[in-house]
């Protein structure tokens, strides 16, 4: 199996949309044409009127980014300008690693809610539980913040105090604790075995991403014997997307050999390959993949690849359909210019941007009776200003991205654990590796 340096990267979800990004000491560009300079020397007017006759003085740093992300949008919902701070937080979530306390967390009734403290980080040591609520942080009330406002306030340098104020269900008393920040590493794989058969579910394609993964499989091997094994459910479904070199390696992980996915730029020289090599971790071992709405990008690269190449049988709900790449050029300490560049294509030729991987088998997940009406289908063809895909259609991409929290209620996995069973059969499963579609 071959792995490859880092260079290329693809995203996470930002609210709705996900996005690709490559890493790039720089891009050559174009001088622009007379017209052009005499239109940004209109620009320049325009912003000198605004700093000196605007009724109340402006934030010239805010005016200059402003613009800039004004044009960035007006050409697809992915290019954007990172400043400084925007930069660095992306460059911490693709490390998969951060300072902080080390809990999943929510908000209700306007405290922050603790899911679940993280094994052997400084919140668990501490003693902090799931069900806690936050009301203070630092002696500051959490009330009125939002989610992101109050765990930006939890995170922060390694071997830093920082207190909390946790309210606990049976405590006469709030409970004061101080807990000192330490590196904390975000799991990108979470893995159990269901009796005979492996669930790897890869929640974000970080730096952590494959060697969490090789080790997740070297576990349900070692508690399930070869000849027990049924399979593997590789579940991609709500997964934003992360880094492309990732993403190529848990196909590689997969696959014996083929294209993966090609990356095609403006020009025809842009155009770039990656193979799969030799080496499959699960020693062919029938794959199930499962995707949903929430599916995009590095995600919706693995579903593709593995479909395309007959590798796996995708089951589950349309995928989000974010098929482009976008070059992050840095810019000094100003932070960074993520543009778009590109359109990755999986084995076959097919562009999924606009139009999503449709499984081979279509699993509806029921919604419980409180979510009926209330979640919108999104996709990357609903979103305004994106770039048309060359096979888009009416029928757009994206679907229902939901989950149910108790696997018992899973609809989608265990249709496909039946599948791996012997319970359920369909053309679809296993799929046939001489009949790879390819392009040609």
């Amino acid at each position: 199996m071959i792995r490859r340096a880092s260079l290329v990267l693809v995203g996470a979800l930002m609210g709705a949309t996900a996005m690709s990004v490559i890493y790039s000491a720089g891009v050559p560009a174009e001088a622009a044409g007379s017209s052009t300079y005499k239109e940004l020397s209109v620009f320049g007017d325009v912003f000198e009127r605004v700093r000196a006759q605007y009724v109340t003085p402006p934030a010239e740093d805010k005016l200059i980014e402003n613009a800039i992300n004004g044009m960035l949008s007006s050409l697809d919902p992915h290019s954007s300008y990172m400043n400084a701070k925007d930069a660095e937080d992306m460059r911490t979530q693709t490390k998969g690693e951060f300072g902080g306390l080390g809990i999943e967390v929510t908000m209700e009734d306007e405290l922050v809610k603790v899911i679940t403290p993280i094994d052997d980080t400084p919140a668990a040591k501490a003693g902090v539980l799931a069900g806690d609520y936050i009301s203070e942080i630092d002696g500051q009330s959490v009330r009125g913040l939002k989610l992101e406002d109050a765990v930006e306030k939890m995170r922060g340098a390694v071997n830093t105090p920082i207190k909390l104020t946790l309210i606990r269900k049976g405590a006469d008393k709030p409970i004061e604790l101080t807990i000192v920040r330490d590196v904390v590493a975000v799991q990108a794989v979470k893995s159990r075995v269901e009796d005979d058969v492996g669930y790897l579910r890869i929640i974000s394609f970080t730096e952590k991403t494959y060697p969490d993964m090789e080790k997740a499989i070297k576990k349900i091997k070692d508690t399930v014997p070869a000849d027990k094994l049924k399979g593997y459910v590789l579940d991609l479904r709500l997964n934003p997307g992360g880094l492309l070199d990732q993403a190529i390696n848990v196909s590689d992980a997969l696959l014996q050999r083929g294209e993966v996915v090609s990356t095609r730029g403006r020009n025809p020289d842009e155009t770039r390959r990656f193979n799969a090599g030799p080496g499959d971790l699960t020693d062919g071992k029938p794959v199930i993949v499962l995707i949903n709405g929430g599916s995009a990008s590095a995600s919706e690269i693995v579903a593709g690849a593995l479909q395309d190449l007959r590798r796996a049988t995708v089951l589950g709900t349309r995928s989000f359909g974010k098929g482009s790449v976008q070059t992050i050029i840095p810019l000094g300490e100003n932070g960074a210019l993520r543009l778009t560049t590109a359109l990755y294509y999986t084995p076959s030729g097919r562009s999924i941007q606009g139009t999503g991987i449709a499984p081979d088998i279509k699993v509806e997940e029921p919604l419980p009776e409180e979510l009926q009406g209330k979640m919108v289908t999104e996709g990357e063809s609903s979103l305004r200003g994106h770039i048309k895909g060359q096979s888009e259609t009416d029928e757009g991409s994206g679907s229902v991205a939901y989950v149910p929290p108790d696997p018992k209620d899973d609809v989608q996995l265990n249709y496909a654990l039946d599948l791996l069973r012997g319970k359920k059969t369909d053309p679809a499963f296993p799929p046939n590796p001489d009949k790879a579609v390819v392009a040609k």
